[in-house]
């Protein structure tokens, strides 16, 4: 009859294999950083500038975004919602990216917005409206389809969904020209 107490070899065997199979799982787990429940939006450092242009975010209204690339430790920021969008659609645009986030601006004060993120690609965005961001026309963001509704009945504009927007709806061309303090 096969000895079956925990002090026989076998048993002693399968016991170390079993814990050293768990602790591998645990160590894998803990590696795994690109998981999109582990990323989160970052709130704007004071001083933060955008990384297309070196405006700094906190001089300017309406709605900013971020994009956090693969590689790296700290998002770029953006001043405007067209900025980060027409990165965001660029064809040739190839840095792998871990989020990308923008600001739910039913909630957030459009003149100092703070806080608020939305993930960026299941926002819905007002085109056309009359409140400008850092660059002049921007594109707000909403976490909610109502809420962007409400806004283009009270501002103009037309809502779009992340899905449908198009590169040539984000066009960077003339940006400056709408910036008084440039």
């Amino acid at each position: 009859m096969p000895d079956t107490s925990s002090s026989s070899p076998l048993n002693r065997r399968r016991l170390l294999c079993g814990c050293a199979g768990l602790a591998l799982l645990g160590l894998a787990a803990c590696g795994r950083r690109d998981e999109p429940s582990a990323l989160r939006p970052q709130e704007i450092p004071a001083g933060a500038s955008c990384a297309l242009d070196g405006m700094l975010l906190a001089d300017y209204p309406g709605p900013k975004g971020q994009i956090l690339f693969a590689g790296e430790a700290q998002p770029q920021w953006f001043c405007d919602t067209v900025e980060l969008l027409s990165m965001l659609l660029k064809p040739e645009q190839l840095r792998e990216q871990r989020g990308a986030w923008v600001q739910d601006m039913a909630l957030a004060d459009w003149e100092r917005p703070v806080g608020h993120w939305v993930d960026a690609r299941q926002a819905f965005y007002v085109l056309g409206s009359r409140r400008h961001g850092s660059m002049g026309p921007t594109a707000a963001s909403f976490a909610e389809a109502d809420k962007a509704q409400a806004f283009a009945a009270q501002y103009g504009g037309q809502v779009h969904p992340f899905a449908q927007l198009k590169p040539e709806m984000v066009d960077l061309s003339g940006g400056a020209l709408h910036d008084s303090r440039m």
